[in-house]
C-alpha cells in the first residue's frame, strides 16, 4: 500500500511539474489573459516559433529593470522596451491586461508606471507575443493569425524595425511610426536620433538629431529613393505604400530565405542593417557609410563626389561662396550662382544625371504634368532653380519644382537611376559651357598635329563618344559631359626627359612606363605604347574607353592621352608607392607592410572590383588582375590599374568566352585558362590567389616547398586540411598579427580559388565576409589547380594555346610601381 501510494504520489508531482513546465515552454506560452500576469523573475512570454521573448531585463551595466522584447536565442539584442523612459528600480515589476484591453505595467506598490493607453474596448482580451516580435492585444476567440488587433507594439517602436513593421503614417488616424535611438547601450530611453517617413511633397526617410536632418534616403520616384538601394539585397524585400490612406516603408524576408535581418536606429545616428547568421549578428549595412552620405555635406548649391578630390564641388553655373574657406577644405557655407538668372532676358537648363535629388525645402509639386510642361512653367517663375519628373515609371511623369538654394544633392553609386533634374542657368553661362566643348572638339585636331586614319577614327570616336554620353560623365565634374584631356606630345617628351632611361619605372605587355612631371608640377605616370607590344590600337581603345567612366578611389586615375604621328600614350595618376608585388615578393621590402596595412589593402581591392561587377555603370571582368597591377598611393592605398584586357559584360551575362586567351598564368581561373571561358568569378579567382599571396607573402606559380611540389595554392588547401593554416602566413607579420582575422582571410582565399566558378562567392560576398567579423563562412571546397607538378618542371610564364597564331597568354610585368 505504502509502495502505491508513492507511486501515485510520483505520479501526481511529475504531472505538476510538466503542468509547470508546459506555462513556460508550452504553446500557450505566448498568451497572457486578464487573469493571468508577468512578474520579474517568475514567467515570460514566448512566440510560437521560440523567435521572441517579452519580460523584464536589465541593459548593460544599469541596475534599472525595463519590459521589452527580445530574441529568445540572443537576449541581449532587445527590440522593444515599453518604459523606456520610465524604468524600474528594482525586480518588482508585474504586467497585466485589464478587462477592457489595456497593458498596465506596475511597480512593487501598484503604482502606473507604463500604460498601452488602448482606447478600444476589447470583450475578453488576451495579450499575445506573436512570432513577427509583434505584442498584440485582441479578442481571445480570434485566430491567432487574425491581424484585427485593439493595440501592437509595431505601432509604437523603440529602436528597431523588424519584418513586417511599417514606418511612416497611417493617414487615416493620423499616426505616426517612427523610430528613436537609445540614449546610450546602457540606457535605453529616448535619445537624440530619430527616423521619420517624411511625407511632405514626395515621401522621403530622414534620421533626425533633434531638429537638424542627418540623413537622407532621397525622394520616392515611384521605383526607389534616389538616394538609397533599397530594392537589391539579396536577403530581403523592401515595400513602399504611398496612397490616400497610407504612406509607409517595411521590409519582409525574401521567398526561400532563413536569414533573420532588423533595421536598427544607433545611438551614434547610424541606421544599421543587420543580419544573423546562426545566433551570430552580422552587419549588413550602415548609413552614413561615406562622408557624401552625411546630410548638406558640401553646403547649399555643392555636390558631394564620392570619388572627388576634393570631395565636394559646386552645382555648374555656381562658385564657392567662400573661396578662402573652400580652399581649407571647409564647404559649409555652400556655393552662390556665378551670375544671376536673367528671367527677362530667358535662361535655360542644363541637365545633372546620376544625383540624389535635393532635399525638399522650397518647392512645387503637379502629379499630372508632363516634363515640358513642366520645363515650360519653371521658365515662367523666376524663382524656379531647378526641375524634374516626380515619378520617373512609364517614361516619366509630374513636375517637380526647387525654388532657391539646392542642398544635399550628391554623386550617386550606381549611375543608372533614370532620374534626371533640369538646372537653370543664364544663357551667358550656357554659351561659356557650350563654347568650351566647342573647343575641347577643336584642341583634338590643334594640340596633337595628327595624321593619318587612325588620328581620323579616334576623332570621329571621340565626337561620338561625347554626344553619346550627353553629359553623364564621371570626370572631374558629374554634370559636364565626359571628356578626356588631350595632351600635346611635346609636353610628355618634357615632362620625362624625352622618355629617358631613368625616368623609366615599369613595363608590361603594353609597352613601358614613364615617371613625367608637367609644367604644371604635378607628376604624372606615363604608358607608352611600344611597338614590339601584343596589345596595339584595340587594348589602347579598350583603357581609354573603360576606365575613363569609372571613378572609384580603388582604381587608378586615367588623367588623359596622347596621339601624335605614331605614338599611343596613356596618361595616369602617378603612384609614389609602385606596386604591390615590390613589397610583398621582396625579403626585405615585405617587413615595411604588416598585417594591418595588408588586411586594408585587401579590402581595398575587394572593394574596387566590387565596384566594376557591381556598382558602376558598366560591368566589368578585369582578367588581369595580379600583385604588379596593384598600385599604392602615398599613404599604400590600392588601386587597381591596367585595363587593357577589361572587357564589358551584361549584367544578366554570366559567361562569355574568347578565342584568344590573354592574361597572367598563375592568377587566370581553370575555366578561363582552358576554355576561354570567363567571367566576374575569373576576377574572383584571381583575388583568392592575390590575397593567399598578400598573407603568405610568396608567388603562387614559384612557391617551392620541401615536402610537395603543389603551387601556393595545393600548399594553403594541405594546411587548412591539416588544420594548420597559420603556417601559410608570412614570418614578418611577428605579433601584429590578428589570428582569428587571418584565419578569416584564408578561408575567403580558399572559397575564391575554388575550382567550379558557381561554388565561387560573389564579391559583395567576399566584402562583406571580409568587414564582417561575425558572419558564418562555407567551408571551402578544392582549388583549381590543384595538382603535383612535375619537379623538374621549367619556370615558364608560356601557357598552351591551341590557337596557333594567337596572342601569348601572359603579360610580363617588371621593376617598379607607377
Amino acid at each position: 500500500m505504502l509502495m502505491d501510494a508513492i507511486h501515485l504520489l510520483s505520479i501526481f508531482y511529475a504531472l505538476v511539474f510538466l503542468q509547470t513546465l508546459s506555462i513556460f515552454c508550452g504553446t500557450a506560452d505566448d498568451t497572457m489573459t486578464s487573469n493571468q500576469s508577468i512578474t520579474d523573475g517568475d514567467k515570460t512570454l514566448v512566440s510560437s516559433g521560440q523567435s521572441f521573448e517579452l519580460g523584464f531585463f536589465a541593459p548593460g551595466k544599469s541596475k534599472n529593470r525595463y519590459l521589452g522584447i527580445w530574441y529568445k536565442t540572443t537576449p541581449d539584442v532587445v527590440v522593444w522596451v515599453a518604459n523606456r523612459d520610465n524604468p524600474l528600480t528594482d525586480s518588482h515589476g508585474q504586467l497585466t491586461i485589464t478587462n477592457h484591453g489595456n497593458l498596465l505595467l506596475l511597480n512593487r506598490t501598484g503604482f502606473l508606471v507604463w500604460s498601452s493607453n488602448t482606447s478600444m474596448v476589447t470583450k475578453d482580451p488576451v495579450a499575445r507575443l506573436l512570432e513577427s516580435g509583434n505584442l498584440v492585444v485582441q479578442e481571445k476567440n480570434r485566430e491567432a493569425d487574425s491581424e484585427i488587433y485593439a493595440w501592437q507594439s509595431f505601432d509604437y517602436p523603440t529602436d528597431t524595425s523588424l519584418a513586417g513593421m511599417k514606418i511612416g503614417w497611417d493617414l487615416k488616424t493620423g499616426l505616426e511610426r517612427y523610430l528613436t535611438s537609445w540614449k546610450s547601450a546602457d540606457d535605453p530611453s529616448t535619445g537624440e536620433f530619430t527616423l521619420h517617413m517624411d511625407i511632405k511633397g514626395m515621401p522621403q526617410i530622414v534620421v533626425y538629431s533633434g531638429t537638424s536632418r542627418t540623413l537622407r534616403s532621397g525622394l520616392w520616384n515611384g521605383v526607389m529613393f534616389t538616394g538609397m538601394y533599397v530594392n537589391g539585397d539579396p536577403v530581403y524585400e523592401s515595400i513602399f505604400v504611398f496612397d490616400e490612406n497610407e504612406s509607409y516603408y517595411m521590409f519582409k524576408p525574401k521567398v526561400n530565405k532563413d536569414e533573420v535581418t532588423r533595421l536598427r536606429l544607433s545611438n551614434s545616428g547610424n541606421l544599421e542593417r543587420l543580419v544573423m547568421h546562426n545566433t551570430e549578428w552580422t552587419t549588413m549595412s550602415s548609413m552614413p557609410y561615406e562622408l557624401c552620405d552625411r546630410y548638406g555635406y558640401c553646403g547649399a548649391n555643392g555636390v558631394c563626389r564620392i570619388n572627388g578630390d576634393p570631395i565636394c564641388d559646386c552645382l555648374k553655373g555656381f562658385t564657392p561662396k567662400s573661396q578662402q574657406e573652400w580652399e581649407v577644405l571647409n564647404w559649409s557655407n555652400g556655393c552662390v550662382r556665378k551670375t544671376p538668372l536673367d528671367c527677362k532676358n530667358g535662361d535655360d537648363f542644363v541637365k545633372l544625371v546620376g544625383v540624389k535629388l535635393p532635399d525638399l525645402l522650397e518647392f512645387w509639386l503637379n502629379k499630372s504634368m508632363s516634363l515640358q510642361e513642366c520645363k515650360e512653367m519653371c521658365l515662367k517663375n523666376c524663382s524656379c532653380a531647378a526641375y524634374a519628373n516626380s515619378d520617373i515609371r512609364e517614361g516619366g511623369s509630374g513636375c517637380l519644382m526647387w525654388f532657391g538654394n539646392l542642398v544635399d544633392v550628391r554623386e550617386l553609386r550606381v549611375k543608372d537611376t533614370e532620374q534626371d533634374i533640369y538646372l537653370r542657368l543664364p544663357k551667358s553661362e550656357l554659351k561659356s559651357i557650350n563654347g568650351k566643348r566647342k573647343l575641347n572638339t577643336i584642341l583634338i585636331v590643334s594640340t596633337t598635329s595628327c595624321s593619318g586614319m587612325f588620328v581620323m577614327a579616334l576623332v570621329i570616336w571621340c565626337i561620338f563618344w561625347r554626344k553619346r554620353t550627353n553629359g553623364r560623365g564621371q570626370g572631374s565634374k558629374i554634370e559636364d559631359e565626359l571628356e578626356l584631356p588631350l595632351f600635346d606630345l611635346a609636353a610628355i617628351i618634357s615632362a620625362t626627359n624625352n622618355f629617358s632611361a631613368e625616368h623609366m619605372i615599369g613595363a608590361g605587355g603594353f609597352g613601358p612606363v614613364f615617371k613625367g612631371k608637367l609644367s604644371t608640377g604635378q607628376e604624372i605616370a606615363v604608358k607608352r605604347l611600344s611597338k614590339d607590344s601584343g596589345q596595339g590600337f584595340k587594348e589602347f581603345m579598350n583603357e581609354v574607353n573603360l576606365i575613363a567612366k569609372l571613378q572609384h578611389r580603388n582604381l587608378v586615375a586615367l588623367l588623359g592621352c596622347c596621339i601624335q604621328g605614331e605614338e599611343r600614350i596613356l596618361i595616369y595618376e602617378y603612384m609614389p608607392s609602385k606596386s604591390l608585388d615590390y613589397f610583398i615578393f621582396d625579403d626585405q621590402r615585405i617587413s615595411l607592410i604588416g598585417w594591418r596595412k595588408r588586411f586594408d589593402i585587401v579590402k581595398g581591392i575587394a572593394r574596387g572590383l566590387l565596384y566594376l561587377h557591381r556598382d558602376s555603370k558598366l560591368q566589368i571582368v578585369h582578367r588581369d588582375l595580379k600583385a604588379s597591377n596593384i598600385l599604392l598611393d602615398i599613404n599604400l592605398n590600392p588601386k587597381i590599374s591596367d585595363f587593357g584586357l577589361a572587357r564589358i559584360v551584361e549584367d544578366d551575362e554570366k559567361e562569355a568566352t574568347t578565342r584568344i586567351v590573354i592574361g597572367t598564368y598563375g592568377y587566370m581561373s581553370p575555366e578561363y585558362a582552358i576554355d576561354g571561358k570567363f567571367s566576374v568569378k575569373s576576377d574572383v579567382f584571381s583575388f583568392g590567389v592575390l590575397l593567399l599571396e598578400i598573407i603568405s607573402g610568396k608567388r603562387n606559380r614559384k612557391f617551392i616547398h620541401p615536402n610537395h611540389d603543389h603551387n601556393l595554392l595545393g600548399h594553403a588547401w594541405l594546411l587548412w586540411n591539416e588544420d594548420r593554416a597559420l603556417n601559410l602566413m608570412d614570418a614578418s607579420f611577428g605579433d601584429s598579427s590578428d589570428e582569428c582575422q587571418l584565419l578569416r582571410c584564408i578561408q575567403v582565399g580558399l572559397l575564391c580559388v575554388q575550382k567550379f566558378s558557381h561554388d565561387r562567392p560573389t564579391m559583395a560576398s567576399v566584402v562583406f565576409m571580409l568587414e564582417n567579423e561575425g558572419a558564418v563562412l562555407p567551408q571551402p571546397k578544392e582549388p583549381g589547380f590543384f595538382m603535383e607538378r612535375s619537379s623538374n618542371e621549367e619556370s615558364s610564364s608560356k601557357l598552351r594555346n591551341e590557337e596557333s597564331g594567337s596572342q601569348n597568354a601572359v603579360t610580363l610585368t617588371k621593376l617598379n610601381g607607377r
